[in-house]
């Protein structure tokens, strides 16, 4: 039974940092492709980042892009999303997911993703 449990949301204040974590069970990170996606209220669910399985190339949304950063540990099979410079509208669930199989023209759709986390709350202040 797969199963992804993220951690490490929070309140923050703008500007600030924080790392969230996903870990992984009943699959291994070095053999799924991982993303990170985030949903705020009354809004669509929107792609943060992802990381491909194997070959380890790393996608990002533009509006993410120098600031955050998504990688795995294998050993501990999860896969971190580090975010710096934390921004009032990046307050929502914060979520990752997994799929097994995805092209790199999909990398950035959630319906590409066949397993999902219960999300991490981030709240940034300003």
């Amino acid at each position: 039974q797969v199963q992804l449990v993220e951690t490490g949301g929070g309140p923050v204040q703008s500007g600030g940092s924080l790392r969230l974590s996903c870990a992984a069970s009943g699959l291994t990170v070095s053999g799924y492709n991982i993303a990170w996606f985030r949903q705020a209220p009354g809004k669509e669910r929107e792609f943060v980042a992802a990381i491909r399985r194997s070959v380890s190339d790393t996608y990002y949304a533009d509006s993410v892009k120098s600031r955050f950063t998504i990688a795995r540990d294998v050993a501990k099979n999860t896969v971190y999303l580090q975010m710096n410079g934390l921004k009032p509208d990046e307050t929502a669930t914060y979520y990752c997911a997994a799929a097994y199989t995805i092209s790199i023209a999909r990398v950035m759709n959630l319906g590409s993703y066949a397993y999902w986390g219960q999300g991490t709350q981030v709240t940034v202040s300003s």
